[in-house]
């Protein structure tokens, strides 16, 4: 079971989505969260004089959820005023300094690099990042300090609506049923999740797409493609099948990936009994 923990947020400007310093009780870990659009107002901010590492974070070329870019700054602001010159993804940024100014350059090389880690392990979200940096030598006391403080920003991130570095959660003894979807010569199984629908490792796919999926649903067309590309699904003996528990935003989109065309997730996914997706959701909502 997960620590409780509490967070403190500050709308500094008023505006609930505008600029928000973000703390967690009893942690050194502060985070500096807002729109791109605002970056000329708030590069004066002291915490982006700072030491500290960043994520951007805007839409996908093809619209289909988020594309991330993770860095370093020493100070911070240079960085981002580069970007803001020269990425034209990203619509918004968040920060993360230590209260105090307590991070070096090592000590946000080593976080930069345990975070695209972890991004490219999950593989939620694709990264813009173009290296995959090694981590630097920390000493034993700063190599545990910044663990604690990455453990901390991982706690922090799903707060603030980022769940790229999350790998897929695990059933949980009282959580919803695994349910199976078949067709086609291939059976997967998954279960809803707090972020979605998990498709569990070793589920099957179908080698290949009927031709209206390309053309008229294109984001789930896509979404197959960039898991084939980036090894989630793997040809074995004639099908694909998951090398790792995947979360996909909703079980249409798994069951559509699953069966290589548009599905209704809620008719496709059932559980032993038969029972869909759809009559367990509203059998649950009577009782």
């Amino acid at each position: 079971m997960s620590t409780p923990f509490s967070l403190r947020i500050f709308v500094a400007d008023g505006d609930p989505d505008g600029l928000r310093i973000v703390e967690r009780f009893n942690a050194s870990a502060r985070a500096v969260v807002f729109p791109r659009a605002l970056l000329p107002q708030v590069k004066a901010r002291p915490e982006l004089q700072q030491t500290g590492v960043y994520l951007l974070l805007g839409p996908r070329p093809d619209g289909e959820g988020d594309l991330l870019y993770v860095g370093e700054g020493d100070p911070i602001r240079p960085r981002l005023e580069s970007h803001y010159a020269q990425k034209d993804f990203w619509t918004r940024a968040i920060g993360f300094v230590a209260v105090g100014g307590l991070l070096n350059k090592a000590h946000v090389q080593f976080l930069e690099a345990r975070l695209i880690a972890l991004a490219r392990a999950a593989k939620r979200v694709p990264l813009d990042n173009g290296n995959v940096p090694n981590e630097p030598t920390l000493s034993e006391a700063d190599r545990a300090d910044m663990l604690v403080f990455l453990d901390h920003m991982l706690g922090m991130l799903p707060v603030l609506g980022v769940h790229a570095f999350e790998s897929a959660p695990a059933v949980a003894a009282k959580a919803s049923p695994v349910l199976s979807c078949k067709g086609k010569g291939v059976q997967a199984s998954g279960y809803e999740a707090s972020q979605g629908f998990v498709v569990k490792a070793g589920s099957q796919a179908v080698p290949d797409t009927v031709p209206s999926m390309q053309q008229y649903v294109r984001g789930m067309y896509d979404v197959r493609q960039e898991l084939i590309a980036n090894g989630v699904l793997a040809l074995a003996d004639g099908l694909y099948r998951f090398t790792q528990d995947y979360s996909f935003s909703s079980p249409s989109t798994a069951a559509a990936v699953v069966l290589g065309r548009s599905a209704n997730g809620r008719i496709e996914w059932k559980d032993a009994q038969g029972r869909t997706l759809k009559e367990l959701q509203e059998a649950e909502a009577e009782s």
